[in-house]
């Protein structure tokens, strides 16, 4: 799952002495560069200019994943993304990314528990040609029986070989299905195994004119354009199709009770390197937080365990020698909550126990004594170095807004967000770490090798069919 504002960037330190020395930089982060209008039919649309070069970056996000499916359906969502490049009236049968490519273009899709997105990067001069694709196969998708269930197979295989030939990915569903005790959240995106294998063309259909229509959807445009000329060319093609009043209302999903218990789990797989310990907490998300809470719990898991020089690996790994490696995460890119993740992998011949107890105790410390003002200078200046690196890329940027549009969040709040970092104080990271490291909010794994020889079972039957991707 992405980052609800930035991704990471491999050079982020070298922006530090310039952020530090020019102002400008900082007001750079803060400018507002996005346009947004919304289409007669309800269709929302934002464009980003940059006109380095005659490219775009034309993105169509719907406001749907994983999380919404019908009980009993997992799977569908990433499914029908899979559909999506089959046929229309107009497109014949896989020409879809054919005739992308054909046009010097690239495109792809993914599919996440709130949001589905489809997207291309090509010239300029071909933008029109990629909306009245996009356009089309938004209502006009044609699903042949024999070739949902030939990409039914390409799933299932793509299952197989993710996630019951990893013992690390079987694990972190394991774990996310004890993190939540109600919410979808806990059924991988992907689905469960038993469930995809009963998908239909029908669930495809019913799935795709419930939730594909253009007032469901965020069309995000960065590149070589102005927003006139994308209001035009969307009203040429996204607007003249109908809106559908079944969707958009707000998403209401099953929710979790207060979680009163901490969860433990250890898998055993032959196949699995040096054990490791993990630890997942449930968090808010920046859509749910209190303001500053989100950004607090990112800069407090920066200090504390984003790298080598965060306080779990020093502590952990370079001081006590009892982990091979260490580190974790916020995540906060969610609709409806956010998750904390922590990992380490014991040094040979270490218990986990003792790994667990000294990560324990390193956050344990942070939750009663805060952290230092230098610490927290350096984490907000490395993540408004991401936010200014991250700036400069065209696809970067309408993954950015696409997402956090997506999950409910504003143009506002996506380009206020380095204002936002650089109130968080002091105060402001020791309370959210008191308040969200609780061991009643969270699941503890063990994922160990199995050296008793015996043979693992497996559900998934006999391979069939060929290989896929959640992103295509």
């Amino acid at each position: 799952m992405l980052h609800p504002i930035r991704l990471v960037a491999a050079t982020l330190l070298m922006a530090l002495p310039m952020l530090a020395s020019n102002p400008h930089a900082h007001a750079a982060a803060n400018a507002t560069r996005a346009s947004e209008f919304s289409l007669s039919n309800g269709m929302q649309v934002i464009v980003i200019p940059d006109h380095r070069s005659p490219v775009v970056t034309h993105m169509i996000w719907y406001r749907v994943g994983a999380a919404d499916e019908v009980r009993g359906t997992s799977g569908i969502a990433h499914f029908l993304e899979h559909l999506m490049f089959k046929s229309t009236e107009k497109i014949p049968v896989g020409e879809f990314s054919k005739i992308v490519g054909r046009l010097g273009g690239q495109d792809n899709a993914f599919t996440g528990h709130d949001a589905t997105a489809y997207f291309q990067r090509v010239s300029k001069d071909r933008l029109p040609k990629m909306m009245e694709m996009e356009a089309d196969r938004m209502v006009n998708l044609r699903l042949d029986e024999k070739e949902v269930l030939t990409e039914r197979d390409v799933i299932l295989e793509e299952r197989r070989s993710r996630i019951e030939n990893n013992p690390s990915a079987q694990f972190d569903e394991q774990m996310n299905a004890a993190l939540y005790l109600n919410h979808p959240y806990g059924v991988p995106v992907i689905g469960w195994y038993h469930e995809i294998a009963k998908l239909s063309r029908e669930d495809a259909l019913n799935y795709y004119k419930r939730y594909y229509a253009p007032n469901n959807a965020i069309l995000v445009v960065s590149g070589d354009v102005t927003a006139d000329e994308v209001k035009k060319l969307a009203g040429e093609t996204y607007g003249k199709l109908p809106a559908n009043p079944a969707v958009g209302a707000k998403r209401v999903r099953p929710q979790d009770p207060p979680q009163i218990v901490a969860r433990r789990l250890e898998l055993k797989d032959a196949r699995a390197g040096n054990p490791s310990f993990h630890r997942y907490y449930v968090a808010p998300s920046y859509t749910t937080a209190k303001p500053g809470e989100a950004e607090a719990l990112d800069l407090m898991m920066k200090i504390a365990a984003s790298g080598t020089t965060s306080r779990l690996y020093k502590k952990v790994v370079v001081e006590a020698g009892l982990a091979s490696s260490a580190a974790g995460d916020y995540s906060g890119s969610g609709l409806d909550s956010g998750t904390i993740s922590i990992y380490a992998v014991a040094a040979d011949g270490v218990p986990l126990e003792k790994v667990e107890a000294l990560t324990d105790s390193v956050f344990a410390d942070i939750a009663k004594n805060g952290v230092t003002a230098a610490e927290l200078e350096r984490a907000k200046s490395s993540y408004i170095a991401d936010y200014v690196y991250d700036s400069d890329n065209q696809a970067t940027l309408a993954r950015r807004y696409g997402w956090n549009l997506a999950v409910g969040r504003t143009v506002a709040d996506i380009e206020g967000w380095p204002a936002a970092i650089s109130k968080v104080s002091l105060d402001d990271v020791k309370k959210a770490a008191a308040q969200y490291l609780d061991i009643r909010h969270s699941v503890t794994g063990y994922l160990v090798p199995d050296k008793s020889g015996v043979a693992q079972q497996r559900a998934a039957p006999p391979a069939s069919g060929g290989p896929a991707s959640v992103v295509r």
